[in-house]
Order: C-alpha cells, then sequence, then structure tokens
C-alpha cells in the first residue's frame, strides 16, 4: 500500500493513472475504521483498477467542538487494517492540505431542504462541512467512483446533489450498512460506548424493525410514539428524532402508502454517545 500525505502528491499521483486509463475507487473516511468501511474498500476493490482510501477527520463538519475532540483516532489499527484489505493508496492528509487557506470562506452549497431536516435540523452547518471536504478531496483524487455506506443515509442524498453539480461524471457507490451479528450498526463512534451501553443501543435497530413490521398496520404517529418510548426506556438520555420519510427526498410521511419507498430514521444519545442508523421499511 502507497502512502501519501499531500494534495500534491495525491492528485499527480491519480494523474497518472487516470492517463493510463485506469478506474479509481475513491473510499473517504475518517478513520477508526470498521469492517463497515472494509466493505466499501472490498466493493471499490473488485469494480476499479485502484481504489484509493482517505483517513481525514473534517473539522468544518463538527457543530460541536466536544464531538471533534472525543472523535476516536486509531491510525495504527486503521494502516494495519487497510494493509489486509489489498487498499491499493492511503491519503492521510493534515488539514492544511485540505484547507490551505483556512476554513473560513469556504464555498456554501445550495441544498436546499435537505440540510434543514433531521440531521441538518440537529447538526447546522454540518452538511455544508461534509460537502466541503468531499468537494476538495474529489478534486485531489479525481475518482472514477466514490464510494458510502448507508448508514448516512441523508449524507448519501446531499453528496450527491453536491455530484450532480460539481462532479456529474463521478458515480456513487452506495453500501448497504454493515451491522454487528446482534444488529448494531457499525460505527466508529461504538468503540466509546460501554459494554452494558452497548447492548441498550440494540434498542435502536429492535423499534426500526419494528417500524418496518408494522408499517401499514398502524397509523404512523403511533409508530413513532412507541418507538420513541421504547428508546426513553432503553436508558437514551436523548432523543433527536424518530422519523418516516420518503426514501427520494426525506419528506415527512403522515400515512402509508405502499407506493412511495420509505425509511425509518433514528438519532439518539446513550453514554454521551450520538448514534444514528435507519433501515428501509417499504
Amino acid at each position: 500500500m502507497i502512502l501519501l500525505k499531500t494534495a500534491t502528491d495525491m492528485y499527480n499521483f491519480s494523474s497518472q493513472l487516470r492517463a493510463q486509463g485506469k478506474k479509481l475507487g475513491f473510499v473517504p473516511t475518517m478513520g477508526a475504521l470498521h469492517a463497515g468501511h472494509m466493505k466499501l474498500i472490498s466493493n471499490s476493490l473488485g469494480q476499479n483498477n485502484t481504489t484509493v482510501c482517505c483517513i481525514f477527520v473534517n473539522p468544518t463538519q463538527f457543530n460541536d467542538s466536544n464531538d471533534f475532540e472525543k472523535y476516536p483516532i486509531t491510525i495504527e489499527k486503521d494502516l494495519l487494517q487497510l494493509e489486509r484489505s489489498g487498499c491499493d493508496i492511503l491519503f492521510l492528509p493534515t488539514v492544511f492540505e485540505i484547507y490551505p487557506s483556512g476554513t473560513s470562506n469556504l464555498v456554501h452549497y445550495e441544498l436546499g431542504r435537505l440540510e434543514t431536516v433531521l440531521e441538518g435540523k440537529f447538526r447546522p452547518g454540518h452538511f455544508q462541512g461534509v460537502c466541503q471536504v468531499v468537494d476538495r478531496l474529489l478534486e485531489i483524487v479525481n475518482p472514477s467512483r466514490i464510494y458510502m455506506g448507508q448508514k448516512d443515509f441523508q449524507q448519501c442524498l446531499v453528496v450527491q446533489k453536491m455530484l450532480d453539480v460539481r462532479h456529474p461524471n463521478i458515480e456513487m457507490i452506495k453500501v448497504p450498512i454493515q451491522r454487528e451479528h446482534n444488529g448494531l450498526a457499525m460505527s466508529s463512534r461504538n468503540i466509546r460506548l460501554s459494554e452494558s451501553a452497548k447492548k441498550s443501543a440494540l434498542t435502536i435497530f429492535e423499534v426500526l424493525t419494528n417500524i418496518k413490521y408494522n408499517w401499514g398496520k398502524k397509523a404512523v404517529e403511533n409508530l413513532i410514539q412507541e418507538a420513541s418510548l421504547q428508546i426513553e426506556n432503553a436508558g437514551f438520555e436523548k432523543i433527536d428524532y424518530v422519523s418516516i420519510v420518503e426514501a427520494k427526498d426525506l419528506e415527512e410521511l403522515v400515512t402509508w402508502d405502499a407506493n412511495i419507498p420509505a425509511v425509518a430514521l433514528v438519532a439518539a444519545f446513550i453514554d454521551g454517545v450520538r448514534l444514528i442508523d435507519n433501515l428501509s421499511i417499504s
């Protein structure tokens, strides 16, 4: 595996590969890698000539400075996992390499209501930061495809909107959520959970599964109320949202419609850690 640390080196290396007609797959991460990330790498390796993984904890997408400071850093373990996976290139830039002119006066992206609901509502500015870093990384790496996990369902929609405008030739490949054997969605933040909190965290997947089972059988309002109560009773400190929306644009659904692809989403805090998950319920 080749390790590159500067934007210039990464750009030049990528340009050489593209000139040879090779397809590049790109997996952007913030590190603390787990099996979900490895699934992204695996998909890219199977569909491209060269796979590039980036590890960069992006400061502009954290609206909570404490969350940024607590984000887990496990670079030695990450390097070992990437080497074992067969990843071709690791891009490991500093903040200066990504934002050489600083983080003030960055590009503003027109995201519409996508950045005002759900994650956008509770994490103001988050999706601007996501677009800023992904846009910049795509300029540097210039891949054929970008691989993203569906655990961040709303983020996938946001990045796709940015791609349509800024990078229409880059294809997004969305990879299904990878889960522990008990159903818990894999997340870098799980490292921060105590063992008891991990057990309680399973409640999120349980309520999502229950919503899916009862979709069309119970009123939407009742499904959300029951899920919220179950999460509260499991010891979660705070619920940001339990929501059922249209999969294509996150429009809130108030009644069941068999013809509309729907997804249920949850964001809640336990052990001081904010967890998100989602499940297609159509």
